[in-house]
């Protein structure tokens, strides 16, 4: 009963503001809509690829609304479509997969990208190109000494370590996860992936914050690590190799012989 007197004097009050009838309800409709727009493209940020069904179920939504809001945001360029081989669904025929789009990745977290590209591009005037370099390489210097403490919890483990540094990176936006790879002796390793970059338009524009992003990576490990992909060269994913199959870290000469080792696998 009181559900029904509240909606009733929901709908007199509107009517007095000169709202036309239905008008509550489907705001109500649009509010949650939006909400479930959002959870779906967190949820295709923290595991894309991935298929309608996943997230369907990872999100407790019928297949008909999932397609339905993932429509939606495909339409407004959000998300894109991966066609995905090999995954079981018959002979040369591609699976669909979701990922964040780059429209979708720069629209997160992206209030102050102007200003940040037009100081960058002022700091190239000024002191040319070499200057991006060493902003990037200090930008990651200070990542490397708040990371620090938290990997040497790991001591020598490099998979730990892997571990830690994805959780770090997660932390602070990067939507990041670690997954060890099959493989024995020198093969073993480890796949970094970061879902989000908070400097994306910045990274495609000028690649030196991959790079030093790499190196603060290579330095946190103690190993020579590779970069698979990036966001900024068009990947759905940053991906960072690490071998593995030397997982000790002992000072600067351990440190040496796990980059030589890591050079090997190239």
């Amino acid at each position: 009963m009181y559900s029904v007197t509240a909606n009733s004097q929901k709908t007199r009050s509107a009517a007095a503001a000169g709202v036309p009838a239905g008008t509550v309800s489907s705001a109500s409709g649009t509010e949650s809509d939006e909400r479930t727009r959002d959870r779906v493209r967190s949820a295709v940020l923290e595991h894309g690829p991935v298929s309608a069904a996943q997230l369907g179920s990872l999100l407790g939504l019928t297949p008909a609304a999932i397609r339905r809001h993932l429509d939606h945001l495909e339409k407004i360029g959000v998300i894109e479509v991966k066609l995905v081989r090999g995954t079981g669904t018959g002979a040369g025929r591609p699976a669909r997969r979701y990922v964040l789009s780059s429209q979708g990745q720069s629209g997160l977290g992206n209030d102050y990208l102007q200003i940040a590209r037009t100081a960058l591009s002022q700091l190239v005037a000024a002191n040319g190109k070499d200057a991006i370099k060493t902003f990037a390489e200090n930008r990651f210097a200070a990542m490397k000494t708040r990371y620090e403490p938290l990997l040497a919890q790991a001591g020598d483990d490099v998979v730990l370590r892997a571990e830690i540094l994805s959780e770090a990176l997660s932390a602070d936006g990067y939507v990041a996860s670690s997954h060890k790879l099959l493989g024995t002796g020198p093969l073993q390793a480890v796949q970094l992936c970061q879902g989000h970059c908070p400097v994306l338009e910045l990274a495609v524009e000028y690649p030196e914050f991959c790079e030093a992003e790499t190196e603060a990576f290579s330095d946190l490990l103690g190993l020579d690590v590779r970069r698979l992909s990036t966001l900024a060269s068009g990947g759905h994913v940053c991906t960072t190799h690490i071998p593995t199959g030397r997982s000790s870290v002992e000072g600067e000469s351990g440190q040496a012989q796990l980059r030589s080792a890591g050079r090997q696998l190239r």
